[in-house]
Formats: C-alpha cells, sequence, structure tokens
C-alpha cells in the first residue's frame, strides 16, 4: 500500500534539501512530506484525523521543533530494533530522570547536571506534538516519551524535513540518517538493513558553521534542558555548563554563541584568584566528555540575556526552575547582584 496523503497530491519525488538528500515515494501534505509507506492499520488512522488537526500540525513553530531537536540530541535517541518475526520496529525515545531535582553545588563544578520532575517537561512536548506516549519507569526513576514509527513518518521527521532541521551530534544524526534511509527505502526486515547508510544531513565543518546555523540558538536551549546545569560552586562562583561526549567543533560553537573569548586549553583557575582567574571561559576535555562553562560576571550576563531576553523558545520544566534558583542567587550575590536580570 503507498503512503497516504492527508492533503494534496502524490509526489513521485521530492526535490533534494539543501543537505542532499532525495527523498522519493513521499506525498505532499500542505508542503509537509509524509516519509515512506505506512502500512494499512495506521492509514485507517491517519484517514480519521480531522481537517482541523492537521491543519494544527502545520502551525507547531519552527522555535518548538528546534528546542526539540537539541532536547533529543541530549536526552533522546532513535531505537531501531528487531521484532521477533525479523521485522524492523522503529521509535525515539527522550528519557528523562523522575528523581527529586535539586541546585547543583560543586566545588569543580564537573559534575553531571542534575535533573528532576522533567515529567512536566514530556507532558508538554506530547501536548503540542499530540504523538505518542508517556510511561514511567518508577524501578529506574525514569519517565520515557515514545513516539512510534508511525508518528515519524507522517508528523515529527516531515516537520523537520520542512523546516530544514537535523540533529548536530554524530551519533543522532547517524541514527536519524539510518531511519531515513529505512522509511525511504520501505525496508521491512532487520536482516535486510545495509552495513552502511548514506549521509542525508551533511553537518558544519566549523564551529562558526554550527553557530551559524538559523536554529542553533533555539537548539542550545532544548540542550541546555538534557545537558546544562545553572549553578554555584562551593566557592559561592555562579556558574552555567554545558556538558556532553566530547565534540570538540560544537563545544566551540557555545563559545562563538555565548561571545566568550579565553582560549581553549586554559586551566580551570590560574594561580592565584579574584576577578582574572575566575574569568577564565573554558572548555575542558576529559574521559570522553566536553564541557563549556563560565563564571564571570562578564559571561553570566550573556547567559542571563540568552535565556532571558533573546525571544527563543523558553526553559521547560525542571531547567526552568533551576534556572529561576540561580537567578535568586544572582541576586543575592554581591558579586553578581549588578547583572540585569528579568
Amino acid at each position: 500500500m503507498s503512503a497516504i496523503p492527508w492533503i494534496g497530491k502524490d509526489l513521485v519525488e521530492f526535490e533534494p534539501l539543501e543537505n542532499g538528500f532525495i527523498y522519493s515515494n513521499i506525498v505532499e501534505l500542505s508542503l509537509l512530506p509524509v516519509i515512506g509507506t505506512v502500512n494499512s492499520k495506521a492509514a485507517n488512522k491517519i484517514k480519521l484525523r480531522t481537517e482541523e488537526e492537521k491543519l494544527e500540525t502545520l502551525k507547531i513553530s519552527k522555535s518548538f521543533l528546534a528546542m526539540l531537536v537539541g532536547l533529543i540530541d541530549g536526552d533522546g535517541y532513535i531505537a531501531i530494533t528487531k521484532t521477533p518475526k525479523d521485522y524492523i520496529r522503529i521509535d525515539l525515545v527522550i528519557s528523562l530522570d523522575l528523581s527529586p531535582g535539586r541546585a547543583t553545588s560543586h566545588p569543580s563544578g564537573m559534575m553531571p547536571p542534575a535533573r528532576g520532575r522533567d515529567i512536566d517537561l514530556l507532558n508538554y512536548i506530547h501536548s503540542v506534538l499530540k504523538v505518542g506516549r508517556i510511561n514511567k519507569y518508577p524501578k529506574s526513576n525514569l519517565v520515557k516519551l515514545t513516539i512510534p514509527r508511525t508518528d515519524l513518518q507522517t508528523i515529527l521527521f516531515p516537520l523537520f524535513i520542512y523546516h530544514n532541521l537535523y540533529f548536530l551530534t554524530e551519533t543522532r544524526r547517524a541514527q536519524y540518517d539510518k531511519v531515513l534511509f529505512i522509511l525511504q527505502s520501505n525496508l521491512k526486515k532487520y536482516s535486510e538493513l545495509p552495513r552502511e547508510f548514506p549521509v542525508c544531513n551533511n553537518l558544519p565543518v566549523t564551529a562558526s558553521g554550527y553557530s551559524e546555523l538559523d536554529f542553533f540558538k533555539n537548539w542550545t536551549v532544548g540542550f541546555t534542558m538534557a545537558e546544562g546545569s545553572f549553578f554555584m560552586k562551593n566557592n559561592k562562583d555562579i556558574c552555567f555548563s554545558l556538558k556532553q561526549r566530547t565534540h570538540e567543533l560544537l563545544f566551540e560553537a557555545f563559545r562563538i554563541l555565548f561571545d566568550t573569548k579565553a582560549p581553549r586549553g586554559r586551566p580551570a583557575r590560574p594561580e592565584g584568584s579574584g576577578a582574572a582567574a575566575r574569568a577564565l571561559a573554558k572548555i575542558n576535555n576529559f574521559d570522553g566528555y566536553s564541557q563549556f562553562m563560565v563564571s564571570s560576571v562578564k559571561d553570566i550576563q550573556t547567559v542571563v540575556n540568552f535565556f532571558s531576553f533573546s525571544d527563543l523558545h523558553p526553559l521547560v520544566g525542571y531547567k526552568l526552575t533551576q534556572y529561576q534558583v540561580w537567578l535568586n542567587q544572582i541576586q543575592e550575590h554581591p558579586r553578581y547582584r549588578n547583572i540585569n536580570l528579568p
């Protein structure tokens, strides 16, 4: 059975995207393509969707979707698994912490960001997309939003393509490329999967290439909700950090985005103390991870401007709570109290 259009006419071929991948067997959905072949049972559900529901899908903002891509790059994955009968199962999963959160305070600032009460974030995403299911796993302290294959084919990935959004970490990009190839090629059996898959989205080759992407700022908001932390260290430095597996160009792009000047590779703190010693905006690479961290008054003002005064998608869920506590810490701190706050 061929893919079922909601609105519009069948297309034999979709024009190449900016990054060079051609999608055949795609149909137009008021400029929104449906990727690959939808099975008959799922197609019946698509037919039941009202015109209003279809149009509401098209109204989902690019800022929300870019934020979502950043969140998935940090705390999501695209699972491609084998069923007992050798069929391919595809799900996109966002997995977050259920444990109670608390403001992070650590003398080195190198600990992972604390994440708690994140079910509010998944409920928000679900309310906008209106796809997928949310499940709690109390034994592992996790809550997951799982979006199945058909919703990826007909809603989420077509929206990404329509807005020219794609993942910016190597792992998630490879998963996305693999899934798009499977859907576009109508592969059904896991044993049919090739060893290599074509690249449909070429990542930037320079740090500025990342920072200049039109969706990078909102992507950073989502990535911050997954991998960011607003905290005060035990020595009372106010800090903002982003941490994930090593990705040099991406983390250098954060330096550009937040307009930090310290040269890469400087130590966490030179000998001595005072403002000059604390003003380093650094990228640390250790144990396969990269961390971008700032603590100077100037840099913290830039971070506040970014998250509070830049007309971007707002922080949501626990990360918003952590940010609000952090703003209060800034307001009460003698060194940072002159920062312009919302």
